[in-house]
This record gives structure tokens, C-alpha cells and sequence, in this order.
């Protein structure tokens, strides 16, 4: 025989919310275990009395304030205890978002927004060498700055067939060679010419275009840089027709030599850019050796030119 103990337990053993949930289960409880007596009847009732107390409470102080159905109790022994998490709903118009830790917001930037920045300082002393000692790696020669003395000849070393300044010589081979692991082939087309041969180059420019031109792209004996043994000409085997021709700069080869070249100590001489300050129309084949140091300080300041750079006269003849 069962205690009279039995029903009561089953009763508070679940978790009693609303008086529908104790109606329901007190009439189970009633078909599942026959009463023993009023004392069964006494505790059910005292069990109910408590639960609509409880449910008074939960519709007074929940967050929906809805009235819960009779059958919530039932529906809940079909479906599983845990359901799938179900997608956030919409925040209402006018609801508070969530408290959340704000995320760093970076201080503006002082000073004008248009301000352009600044050159980096490389250190440099631009007066280490002499610009006009023929002999000094930063010798500018130019339209107005001619030789001196204007038949001077340089101490040469041959790199690939071709003579060049012996202190360029060694940078001069190495980007020849850097181009090479890279595929890149780069030929050498010119370099040092003394003042006799460049009374010939320069000669047979005027005769073909006549000397106003002819000043444009050749320079006159005692005013070119290759008569320093610094300047080189290179050339490229994808498309040789653009040798000595401004398409040599869209090529392979103009092109790496554009982005490597000061990495060996040399510049693009004469660019469209910096036409009116060199006076030579551009020539992206010409590269002039000036050493790593100061290669890499008119990198890094934006200065194209050796007249800029030295703060000395360029553009064409005074005559």
C-alpha cells in the first residue's frame, strides 16, 4: 500500500507556476495514487493554496506580464527540455541597445589635413664632396658647369667591355649583374667618352639636326657627364629598337632599372619631369653614378636632380 506521503511528493517534486500547472497535477496525482485518507486531501489543498500565490507573484512581477495557458504544463512533457537557440529578435524603435564596452576611437590628427609631410632628414652632409673637382663623385656637370680642366680624363676601369670611373665600377657591375638574377638583361650601350669622341658625337648631331636641336640631346665637348666616366648608358634585349629612344622606359628593363637603380648608387639623370632643370629632354636609358649614400638621400627627400639636391645653376647654355 502507498503512503499517504506519495501523492503530496509527486506534487512538489515539480515546480508549481501557475494554478493551472497544480490543477493538472493535483489531477494526476489523484489518478495515479488512490488517497489513503483526508490527510492526503488537507496537504494537496495547502499545496494549491501556495502555488496560486506563487503564480499572483510571477504575473505581477514578470518581465511580459502575459497570462501563461493551462496546457503549458502538458505541451511541455512532448517537446525536448533544451530547444535550438532561437535568432535574436529585432530591437524595437525606441529600446535601449545593449551596454557594451565603447571601442577606442583615435584622436585626430593635429595640424592641417592638406599639410603635405614633411622630407625625411637622412643625415647627409651634402658638403662632403666637392661639386665641381672633375675627381669627386659628386661633380655636377652640366649646360653651365662645364669641365675643369674641360679635356679632363678620369682613372677608368673596364666593366663588361665598356670603360668606367674606377670608383663606379664596382656598383656599376652589380647592377648588371642584380639584373641578371632578376632576368632581367640589361646591356651596357655607352659610357666614358673623352672630349676627342664627343667632339664627334656631338659633331654629328648638329649636322643631322642642326645645333639648337642638336643641344637638346647631345652636350657639347668639356659639358658631358660621360666625359666624368661616371655616366652610362644601358640598354635591353626585349625590345633593342627602344635603345636610346624615350620607349626604353616602358620596357622591362627601363622599368626595373626606374625602381633599382639607386639601390646601386645611381640615378635616373634626365627624366620629362626634370627637363627644365637638367636642359636635356628626358633619356630613361642615361644613369649617372653618384655613390649609395646620396642615391638613397634623393630617394628618400623626392629630389630628382643634382642641381637640386646641391642647390647649383642648371637649364640650358648661357650663350
Amino acid at each position: 500500500m502507498l503512503s499517504t506521503s506519495q501523492p503530496a511528493a509527486d506534487i512538489a517534486a515539480r515546480t508549481v507556476h501557475t494554478n493551472a500547472d497544480v490543477t493538472v497535477s493535483f489531477v494526476r496525482a489523484r489518478t495515479r495514487f488512490r488517497p489513503a485518507g483526508p490527510a492526503c486531501v488537507v496537504l494537496a489543498a495547502s499545496l494549491l493554496l501556495a502555488g496560486c500565490a506563487a503564480a499572483d507573484l510571477s504575473n505581477d512581477g514578470g518581465a511580459t506580464g502575459t497570462e501563461p495557458q493551462a496546457t503549458a504544463s502538458l505541451q511541455a512533457e512532448k517537446e525536448p527540455l533544451e530547444k535550438p537557440a532561437e535568432k535574436p529578435a529585432a530591437r524595437q524603435e525606441g529600446a535601449e541597445a545593449p551596454q557594451t564596452e565603447p571601442s577606442p576611437v583615435p584622436a585626430p590628427a593635429e595640424g592641417p589635413v592638406d599639410a603635405p609631410a614633411p622630407r625625411p632628414a637622412t643625415g647627409l652632409d651634402l658638403t662632403e664632396h666637392s661639386t665641381s673637382d672633375p675627381e669627386s663623385p659628386w661633380v655636377v656637370v652640366n649646360k653651365r658647369r662645364p669641365l675643369d680642366p674641360i679635356d679632363h680624363e678620369p682613372d677608368l676601369t673596364v666593366v663588361r667591355g665598356y670603360l668606367v670611373r674606377t670608383d663606379a665600377a664596382r656598383d656599376v657591375a652589380a647592377l648588371l649583374d642584380a639584373a641578371d638574377a632578376d632576368g632581367v638583361r640589361l646591356t651596357l650601350r655607352s659610357a666614358y667618352r673623352g672630349y676627342p669622341k664627343q667632339v664627334e658625337v656631338y659633331e654629328g648631331w648638329v649636322a643631322q639636326l642642326g645645333a639648337e636641336r642638336a643641344d637638346d640631346v647631345s652636350a657639347r665637348p668639356g659639358y658631358s657627364e660621360h666625359q666624368t666616366g661616371l655616366g652610362v648608358d644601358v640598354g635591353g634585349t626585349t625590345r633593342p629598337a627602344c635603345d636610346f629612344e624615350a620607349c626604353f622606359g616602358e620596357t622591362v628593363e627601363g622599368r626595373w632599372v626606374a625602381e633599382h637603380a639607386a639601390e646601386f648608387g645611381m640615378v635616373v639623370r634626365y627624366t620629362r619631369q626634370n627637363s627644365a632643370v637638367t636642359g636635356y629632354a628626358p633619356e630613361p636609358w642615361h644613369l649617372r653614378w653618384v655613390g649609395r649614400e646620396l642615391a638613397a638621400h634623393m630617394r628618400a627627400t623626392g629630389v630628382t636632380t643634382l642641381e637640386e639636391a646641391f642647390d647649383v645653376p642648371g637649364g640650358d647654355y648661357a650663350d
